[in-house]
């Protein structure tokens, strides 16, 4: 009896996901970006860049200082809304939920305008405390709704975080007779950090774009300082220039979030096998 071997039919060939029509569409648009790009620089007068240049880097400076010290008191603040977050209080989860709630859900903008605006609705009784000089500031008013702002978004990001470490952790400190804060100092955190990594370099990253608001309020920073030259030159390539800006700070945020998460996970990477 003559065994027949079948043959494994041929495989398919893969099917491109752009079509040509998809081609064209990407290098018309590219060539209309390249263009308007083009224009804008050729657009460029050398003494209006060197006479309002300096007032745009000023800028960006308030932009990072805004951005960094956002971040940074954020963070404070997320700590016990985190810790709030993931208690079994009803009471105290429920203040942390709805803090959450109300800062993820309204637009920072509203947000900007209501301590912005509101602060001087109470001016008085503000004075009268000696917290005056807190709101009067403009900037003071952006850092303030900002810090709120992320401290919600990173509030999640850190609970999230530390829900998603498996149980077994805990049980196994528990086994050892590791104390409750211990286990989170030494286990659950490190462990939890490593994952947030990323989520708290796209917060970072939404803050820095999320910061031209500052201007709407008075604040010159980038896109403030941005807004008055055009004011004043009504030369368009200006904003060019701040897009940029707004975009070398998110590459620079990007990669500096991928060097730190590479050194962190380096020892859940397979080693790189020799070749000989």
């Amino acid at each position: 009896m003559t065994a027949v071997i079948s043959e494994a039919p041929p495989a398919a060939a893969k099917r491109s996901s752009i079509t040509a029509t998809g081609l064209v569409l990407i290098s018309i648009w590219g060539l209309i970006f390249v263009g308007i790009v083009w224009a804008l620089v050729n657009s460029v007068d050398p003494e209006r860049l060197a006479s309002y240049g300096g007032r745009i880097a000023q800028g960006f400076v308030v932009t990072v200082e805004l951005v960094i010290a956002s971040m940074l008191i954020g963070a404070l603040i997320s700590i016990p809304v985190a810790a709030g977050r993931l208690s079994t209080n009803r009471l105290v989860a429920g203040i942390a939920f709805g803090f959450s709630y109300f800062f993820r859900g309204t637009p920072l903008v509203a947000q900007t305008f209501l301590i912005y605006y509101g602060a001087g609705q109470f001016s008085s009784e503000l004075k009268a405390v000696g917290m005056w000089w807190l709101f009067r500031d403009a900037l003071n008013c952006a850092v303030i709704a900002f810090a709120l702002n992320t401290a919600a978004y990173q509030a999640e990001i850190l609970s999230g975080a530390i829900r998603n470490v498996p149980r077994g952790q805990r049980e196994g400190a528990a086994a050892l007779g590791l104390h409750k804060w211990l286990t989170l100092r030494k286990i659950i955190l490190p462990q939890a950090l490593v994952s947030a990594i990323r989520p708290y370099g796209n917060e970072v990253i939404l803050m820095t774009k999320a910061s031209s608001i500052a201007s709407i309020i008075t604040v010159l920073d980038l896109m403030g300082q941005t807004r008055y030259v055009f004011s004043k030159t009504y030369d368009l390539s200006f904003y060019f220039w701040a897009a940029l800006f707004y975009l070398a700070t998110v590459e620079v945020v990007s990669h500096l979030v991928n060097l730190v998460e590479a050194r962190l996970t380096r020892h859940v990477r397979p080693p790189s096998t020799a070749r000989g």
